[in-house]
């Protein structure tokens, strides 16, 4: 109890130091598992660590409920789904403020709205491109005819590919020619209205989509070869990819808009490159980088407003831009802490406090039944650990990954398990024609992690997407012997 007093306080007060810095650092939350934390143990993780800002994903009034009275910061959010309905009229945006912010907006400091989220990423093909400005501009109004607009704003996070560099150095940043006049049109009304503008940072992302971007970049670490440009000289990828923007604001006339970062984080799982290991240092570089309390190269005046990406990990996220996608979390699915954290950026690294009192299902996981397997029914393995993939979460699996390395037949009773508990341990979800066996014994290996899941009530549980490529993937990575 001393112990946990002791590193309870120390958050607070580091904590409080950033509050008094440059920076003003929050989370996302999201919640796209199958088995969440109830929103008020979610709501108490915050607390016990000092996290006094929080950005969602919805408007999920249970979710607005744990927070009233919290005292934090909130941004709630607009699907992109719902992007179509809010520009189709101001009634629509109307009905949205009315039912989901008119019964908190007194007992929750909800501060922004988000009105969809990165819009325009390349990979959405132009979907949200014509909804998107529309439904700010009715979301802004509906708050104003409320009398809310002068204490929530309505903005638009964007994904840093809203904007490039000709030449990779940032003086030549400029946005992306087939949305830049819809971006002038968007930022405008942002300053008029005096909202802020939302980028959301991956420095991952550069280093995933190229193994030979310089790692140290990413990393915040002093070895890193500098980008100059001009009389500026960049050692990180977080000061050049910020200024790419100022850069970027300042070429459609715009220098002096609130600039808050979205989303910066690193995965720990789902790629070589996604590690416990690579995510601590990620975040001990950068906030060595936020606590020194000065800007960037073009704006040295700058003050950082962060938020991490993200609370915790979700295991119904979307795997298209990647296996990492379900790894996000500085906590664990559980809310178990993955690896000590030093916001003072002073080597004094402290494990944050997990989350309390949560309920898990029974101690029992289902296992590959190695006592009926021999080489005649390989292939029926085989079937079975891609059937369990499909349908469940393998992202440890893939190469690279922290399940990358058991054995073969050690493949099959993961990718069994994860089924299973995702199916909220039901015996047929261990039967796998007859190769699942239920044991009570933990069938964890090393890192590899055999994970029992939340016991939560029916009605909180996610209902189940596809994972065929997954076991695509590994179909073509291992063979069962």
């Amino acid at each position: 109890m001393g112990r946990a007093m002791f590193v309870l306080c120390y958050w607070w007060c580091m904590l409080v130091v950033l509050a008094n810095g440059s920076i003003d650092l929050g989370v996302n939350w999201g919640n796209m598992a199958t088995h969440p934390l109830p929103p008020k143990t979610v709501v108490q993780l915050l607390k016990d660590n000092g996290i006094r800002k929080v950005k969602l994903f919805d408007s999920d009034p249970k979710t607005l409920l744990a927070l009233e009275g919290s005292g934090m910061e909130v941004m709630v959010a607009i699907p992109n789904l719902q992007l179509a309905t809010m520009a189709d009229s101001l009634v629509n945006a109307e009905d949205w403020v009315s039912e989901n912010l008119l019964d908190f907006v007194d007992k929750v400091k909800i501060r922004q709205v988000a009105v969809g989220n990165e819009p325009f990423l390349k990979s959405y093909n132009g979907s949200f491109v014509e909804h998107t400005f529309p439904a700010l501009r009715n979301i802004q109004k509906a708050l104003d005819k409320a009398n809310l607009g002068k204490q929530i704003k309505a903005t638009v996070p964007l994904n840093a590919d809203v904007y490039e560099s000709s030449s990779s150095k940032p003086s030549d940043g400029n946005f992306r020619s087939d949305i830049k006049n819809l971006i002038i049109k968007i930022v405008k009304f942002l300053k008029d209205n005096g909202a802020p503008f939302v980028v959301n940072i991956y420095p991952f992302l550069s280093l995933y989509q190229d193994d030979n971007f310089p790692i140290e970049f990413a990393f915040f670490e002093h070895g890193a070869k500098s980008v100059d440009d001009k009389n500026y000289h960049y050692t990180n990828v977080l000061d050049a990819n910020y200024d790419t923007l100022l850069w970027s604001l300042k070429k459609i006339g715009v220098d002096d808009i609130k600039i808050i970062i979205g989303e910066i984080g690193w995965p720990t799982d789902g790629n070589k490159h996604a590690t416990t290991k690579d995510a601590q240092k990620f975040y001990d570089g950068l906030f060595k980088r936020l606590n020194e309390n000065k800007g960037t190269p073009l704006q040295p005046s700058a003050k950082f407003d962060v938020y991490l990406f993200g609370l915790l990990d979700e295991d119904q996220k979307s795997i298209e831009p990647g296996f990492f996608e379900r790894y996000w979390g500085i906590f664990r699915f559980d809310g178990k802490p993955k690896f000590p954290l030093d916001f003072t950026g002073k080597g004094q690294n402290k494990m944050p406090i997990g989350a309390k009192d949560v309920k898990y299902m029974e101690k029992k996981w289902c296992v590959l039944d190695t006592s009926i397997v021999n080489n005649k029914i390989t292939w029926m393995v085989q079937k079975q650990t891609d059937l369990a993939c499909r349908d469940g979460d393998c992202s440890s699996l893939t190469p690279g990954s922290s399940c990358s390395s058991i054995s073969n037949i050690s493949h099959a009773s993961y990718a069994f398990n994860m089924y299973y508990q995702m199916r909220n341990q039901k015996k047929n979800a261990c039967d796998f024609e007859g190769l699942g066996m239920i044991v009570d014994k933990n069938a964890s290996q090393g890192q590899c992690l055999f994970p029992i899941m939340i016991d939560v009530g029916a009605g909180e549980r996610f209902s189940f997407g596809f994972g065929g490529i997954i076991a695509a993937i590994l179909t073509m990575f291992f063979t069962l012997m």
